[in-house]
């Protein structure tokens, strides 16, 4: 069975009720940056994340499987990959047709399908 990398996992189901929007990003090593959009979309459910000082001017999207947890005491969303896996993942360009749901979709897949494997 194929992992669903744009559906929210069962620790993680509570986000589809919530605006992220905002939160901090957690990876396992560390911060990342904050949540810029939030999409709940089923089927398309994604983050686009500002990786702020970190990787100055940079936005990527992480698809709604590799959220682990969110926290919303201290708004924080959790994710399943390191620091260094969020620098390497394929850039969102904001104003291109939606990287994350449009014909870019499948380099998202592509490259957070293989934290699964």
């Amino acid at each position: 069975m194929t992992r669903d990398v744009w559906t929210y996992t069962e620790t993680a189901t509570h986000a589809t009720e919530l605006d992220l929007t905002g939160y901090k990003v957690e990876c396992s090593d560390g911060g990342i940056g904050k949540v810029d959009k939030h999409s709940a979309e089923v089927g398309r459910s994604h983050l686009v994340v500002d990786t702020g000082p970190w990787i100055i001017g940079r936005q990527v999207v992480i698809p709604a499987g590799v959220v682990t947890a969110v926290d919303l005491d201290e708004e924080t969303v959790f994710v399943h990959c390191t620091r260094e896996q969020i620098k390497n993942a394929p850039e969102f360009v904001p104003g291109q047709e939606d990287d994350a749901t449009g014909p870019h979709k499948m380099k998202f897949v592509d490259y957070y399908l293989a934290f699964f494997r």
